[in-house]
Parts: structure tokens; sequence; C-alpha cells
């Protein structure tokens, strides 16, 4: 590998989710034209959303909504408020999420918004008044049988309360559906606040008995201590697994005798960042990616693992709890090495398929314990893995690879049945 290649590397999103795609669509030898339906969003929506701030005056942000693709049902997919948030950001997330839904089977495209805002700079009354307008501006693309959003980067249940509100209001009748992760009182599902982390817990069961690799005493370290980072290490952990490493904006902690994730988590609610945490020694995040541990979680931002580190990367196992963090040159460099790879379109897609268990159960107004939404969550992952497996070994590829096939293939088959609309 050339000093050069490196220097070139794309690190453009939605570059690197065509390139995926691509390579799945070369190995499904796909019909040029129905490359490029599936390849292109359906449609994108950029808007401007003016906001009264508290002392009076207007500031404007830019907001964005793009559904990729529909083929196998409403899009779906979540929001961000994030300062970096850009269109082709959201088009790359929305195209995963086509993916992610096809891979596990469930009913839905895949769809993605954000909002180019730093919301921590924000009132709670500015966030709400935020919300509601970006909410009216793409009102017309959403809708519980159209464009399903969720919480994503910066977002939570409570703007997910708002969104609903929103769009209830606007339509004139209570709407539960229009979003999922909506808190417990108005419609949202027990298990939802950690079923990302379940998702990643319960494919990582599987990946370690692949490998035959205990989970009992094995290493991990977490980069990004949010909501999927921060549960993921207590469920490890509650399964005798050593969480020697943790990290979030500003950097981390390492210890290689093990971290308590409840002390980190209320180092955390003090507002305090883990780098000042009282035990082991400070690390920076890049320092966290090349730790000699077995299991290693990406659970920050896209473009973490790249060609420029892959070599360095120790762990046994890459469980991918973010979006995107791991380039295609990097995924090549990790695969030649003999790292497992768990894809972000497998290994995160727990947090969706029980925003499709709330939409079911808004729809029936019916709705589950946290054993029956757990009990659920495992068979769907654990289906979705061992298919994943068979594709790569059927086609000599990383799980990556066998993860787009399956995926790509079941959007190519509900595309070419309901044919294209003259």
């Amino acid at each position: 590998m050339s000093v050069e290649s490196l220097k070139t590397e794309d690190l453009n999103p939605f570059s690197i989710a065509q390139h995926y795609f691509d390579q799945a669509a070369d190995r499904l030898q796909m019909d040029p034209g129905m490359r490029a339906v599936l390849r292109t969003p359906k449609r994108c929506l950029t808007v401007s959303i003016p906001v009264r701030m508290d002392d009076g005056h207007y500031e404007v942000f830019i907001g964005h909504r793009v559904a990729h693709n529909m083929a196998r049902g409403p899009a779906k997919g979540g929001i961000r408020f994030h300062p970096d948030v850009s269109l082709d950001e959201v088009k790359a997330l929305a195209s995963w999420m086509t993916w992610k839904c096809a891979c596990l089977d469930l009913p839905f495209g895949g769809g993605k918004g954000g909002v180019q805002v730093d919301p921590h700079k924000l009132s709670k009354l500015e966030l709400e008044r935020l919300t509601r307008r970006y909410t009216s501006e793409i009102l017309p693309m959403i809708g519980p049988d159209q464009d399903i959003p969720a919480p994503d980067v910066y977002t939570d249940s409570q703007v997910m309360a708002w969104i609903m509100d929103t769009y209830s209001m606007t339509k004139g009748a209570t709407t539960l559906g229009v979003v999922t992760g909506k808190p417990l009182a108005l419609g949202g599902s027990r298990g939802r606040d950690r079923a990302t982390a379940r998702g990643v817990q319960f494919t990582l069961r599987q990946a370690c008995a692949k490998l035959k690799l205990p989970l009992q005493d094995a290493r991990v370290a977490i980069q990004g201590y949010g909501n999927a980072g921060s549960n993921l290490a207590t469920l490890l952990h509650a399964e005798g697994a050593r969480i020697v490493a943790a990290s979030d904006s500003k950097g981390g902690v390492h210890d290689p005798k093990g971290l308590d994730p409840a002390a980190l988590a209320a180092h955390k609610e003090l507002g305090a960042s883990l780098h000042t945490f009282n035990a082991g020694r400070p690390i920076t995040n890049d320092q966290l990616l090349e730790l000699p541990v077995d299991i290693l979680v990406p659970a920050a931002l896209e473009n973490q693992i790249t060609g420029a580190n892959a070599e360095r990367i120790q762990a046994r196992i890459v469980a991918e709890a973010a979006n995107g963090p791991t380039t295609p040159l990097a995924d090549d460099i990790l695969f030649s090495r003999g790292i497992t790879v768990v894809p972000d379109i497998l290994a995160n897609a727990g947090g969706v398929t029980v925003s499709y268990f709330e939409w079911v159960q808004d729809f029936y107004t019916f709705f589950w314990d946290d054993d029956e939404v757990d009990r659920r969550l495992e068979i769907y992952m654990r289906r979705a893995f061992d298919t994943v497996a068979d594709k790569a070994a059927e086609h000599y590829c990383s799980l990556r690879g066998g993860a787009y096939v399956l995926a790509v293939s079941r959007v190519l088959e509900a595309t070419q049945v309901r044919g294209i609309f003259p």
C-alpha cells in the first residue's frame, strides 16, 4: 500500500456507501439499469429552519431529510442534530438504512434526516422551536406509512415527542406511529433505549462463538460512550467481559484490569469527560482504537478506522455500533489480516429492529414487556447474523460483503417484482 493511496483515500460518506453497494452489485452481476435505480436516492429535501432565540433574535439553520429507497416499505431512519451534518452524510446514512432494514428483513426502506446545529448551545425552548419548525418543513415527506423518523446523534425521546405532537396537531389526530423512539407515555416501546446495544451484544455472541472466543474475560474497548456505547458496556460487563477502555468525544481512559461501566456512566452524568476518570490512564480516541484487545467497538461517528491506522488495529473482532466507522480501504486491510468485522448494517440494527416493534405495537395499541422485546430481538439478530455468515462463505468475502449481498438482493427482488412505474 502506497503512502499516496492513504493521502487520496475518499472519506466522503456517500461515496463509501456507494462503494459497498457497487461491490454487492458486482457480486450479484446486477443489470446496469437496476444498479442505477438502487444506487440513486428516491428523494432529498433541504430546508431552511428559522428559529426565534430566547433573546428575541432569529437564526436560520439548515436541515435535510432523505428517503433513499421505499421498495420494501416506508422509509425508516433517525434524525441527528450535529454541527457537521451535510446532505452527503444524510444520503449515506439513508442508504445504509435501506441495506440495514433489508439485512434484518424488516418491511422498511431507508431514510435519514439531520439539522446542522450544535444542540448543546441551545436552551430547551430553542431546541423545541427548532424541532417543531424542522418537522413542519419536512412534514410532506413523513408519515406512519411514508417515512418514519427516530432518534439519532444528539436527539432523544423528547425530540421524538415534539415531532409526533407537531405532526399530529397539523393532521388533526394523534398519530403515534409517525416516529419511533418515543417516551413510553406516548406509545414508545420498552427496550428501545438499549436496543442498539442489545443488537450488538447478540451479534457479538454469534461472532465469538464462530471464532471460539469466550465473552467471559474478553477484553473490550469502546469508542463512544453515548447511549449505545454505555449500554453495551453494561451488558457485556454483566456477561463477564472486561471493559478495559472507553472514550467520549474529548478522550478516554484505559485500565487493563477492567473498568466499572456504572462508575463511568456516573462520571459522565456529572458532565465530565472520560479522560478525567479517576482510574486507569487517560488516552486519546486514536490510541483506544489501537489497543491490544479482543473486541473493539467503534460507537461514535464515521471514518474512525481508515487506511492510516488499520494496520495497527489489534482486536480480533471489530463490532460496528456506529454507522460507517470503517472506510473501504481499512475494511480490506482488516479482512486481509484476519480480523472479523461485524458490519454496521448488521451489528447496530437492533435499534431499527425495536423501532419496527414499536411501530407495530403503535398500530395495534398492544404493548409488550421487556422480556418479549428482547426475545424477539435476539431471534432477528441471530437469524440475520447466520444468514450473513452463509452469504459471506458463499461469495468468499467478509461479513460486510455478505451483509450487502443479502440486503441488496432483497431490495433488488422487491424492485423487480413491483416493476418500475411508467
